[in-house]
């Protein structure tokens, strides 16, 4: 692991402006600038610490130096993660909504769920199969939108299907965005809590009826440490987090089948080598195609770190992209290579897309075995299941553009299910 003994100044004046247009490779070009993983510098108004690489990771985890509260911008609660929620949570308050979380998402509830989304993939071969192209990314949206809502319980009709799978679409978009792709996101929000209000009041009324295992039912009868049950507002919210990032899913789905046909070399193998070639080609998709750029946490108490004061209060970001691309972790960090994940026996804090430590204590997304799962079984869809054209389009991706996706959205044309060709 590359060390330093010092932390480096990125000086001059604030490179908010920077950020936007240097986006998940702001914290690497200047870890790489100066040749350290740790860098202050100054966003928004206000110092900060960039800070990339395992070891940094391992620091950004300690719960008794750094917390959530205040580390989310209000406008990225107002559109991504909902205000107040458990990501800005800490200590046992965190730990037991945490456990709500995990409590939904064990092995069995992670089946049900894959097999609601290929039972949709598989479906929708037929409306594929009579259009000119689609558009991966779109049509990921919706089918993941439509199995996550009868997974976890949430009434949804086939006219509102595109409707909420786009706000929950929104709501990520908007994340690192200004303008109109910020004020459709928070438009989205709120549209997306009215509606899921209005679910949870019918349950706990009884108007509607939600079965006992769903997280429809858990949310909306989960009760705090002091007995009381969520508000109204915040069960919303947390049901949203349970929800939207399965929709984000689509992203990685898309770069799965982008890296699929630019490494076609790898359709074979996936095709004879069983469940552990899948599972590299999904864990490699997720290292090295861009996702979350980084994540925020706040000193909690004053502390010195080689010399340096890390004032209380002050914002640092765990660079996840970089740390996903770093040469001292990973060989050839630049180039995919599924075979890395055969035998890895990585740390918690060295592959880091969805966050680091472990998930039950810290602030690592508790969904990400399902990521790997819907990502695993959609993979096999794609090379087991159908036949496809990939007509000439723009598929490049933008760095600088948080979050981001190919441009085309990825478009498949003269789409066949496998064993019915003509």
């Amino acid at each position: 692991m590359k060390t330093k003994d010092w932390i480096a100044e990125d000086k001059g004046l604030d490179k908010t402006l920077s950020l936007m247009r240097e986006g998940y490779l702001f914290i690497k070009n200047r870890t790489d600038k100066f040749q350290c993983n740790m860098v202050a510098t100054h966003l928004m108004g206000e110092k900060v610490i960039c800070m990339s690489g395992e070891e940094a990771a391992k620091l950004f985890y300690e719960p008794e130096r750094f917390q959530r509260k205040s580390a989310a911008p209000k406008r990225v609660q107002k559109t991504l993660l909902g205000e107040n929620a458990i990501q800005s949570m800490d200590g046992d308050a965190h730990i037991h909504r945490k456990h709500l979380f995990l409590s939904l998402l064990t092995p069995p509830d992670r089946k049900r769920l894959t097999e609601f989304v290929i039972k949709e993939m598989e479906a929708a071969i037929r409306r594929w199969e009579v259009r000119k192209s689609i558009v991966l990314f779109d049509e990921g949206n919706e089918i993941l939108c439509k199995a996550v809502c009868l997974w976890a319980g949430i009434p949804l009709r086939k006219s509102e299907i595109r409707k909420r799978a786009e706000d929950f679409s929104l709501m990520v978009d908007a994340f690192g965005a200004v303008g109109l792709r910020y004020w459709k996101g928070k438009m989205a929000r709120s549209r997306a809590e009215e509606w899921i209000k209005k679910i949870i009041e019918d349950v706990r009324s009884g108007k509607l009826k939600a079965e006992k295992d769903t997280a429809l039912y858990n949310i909306a009868f989960f009760k705090e440490p002091d007995g009381c049950r969520l508000n109204t507002q915040m069960a919303a919210i947390e049901l949203i987090n349970v929800l939207r990032p399965v929709v984000a899913i689509s992203t990685y789905i898309t770069f799965a089948a982008l890296a699929l046909h630019d490494h076609p070399e790898y359709k074979e193998k996936l095709l004879s080598g069983g469940t552990e070639n899948l599972e590299m080609f999904a864990q490699e998709v997720r290292r090295f195609y861009p996702f979350g750029p980084f994540l925020g946490a706040r000193v909690k108490k004053e502390f010195q770190l080689n010399d340096y004061t890390f004032e209380k209060g002050m914002l640092v970001l765990l660079d996840m992209y970089g740390t996903n691309h770093d040469p001292m972790i990973w060989d050839n960090p630049n180039g995919f290579c599924p075979e890395r994940f055969r035998d890895w026996k990585g740390s918690l804090f060295d592959f880091i897309p969805q966050g680091g430590g472990d998930p039950t204590v810290t602030h690592r997304c508790p969904g990400e075995g399902i990521t790997v799962d819907i990502l695993i079984a959609v993979i096999n869809f794609l090379v087991s299941k159908i036949e496809y054209n990939v007509p000439k389009q723009d598929l490049s991706f933008s760095l600088s553009k948080m979050p981001t996706l190919p441009e085309s959205g990825f478009i498949m044309s003269n789409i066949k299910r496998k064993g019915y060709l003509n």
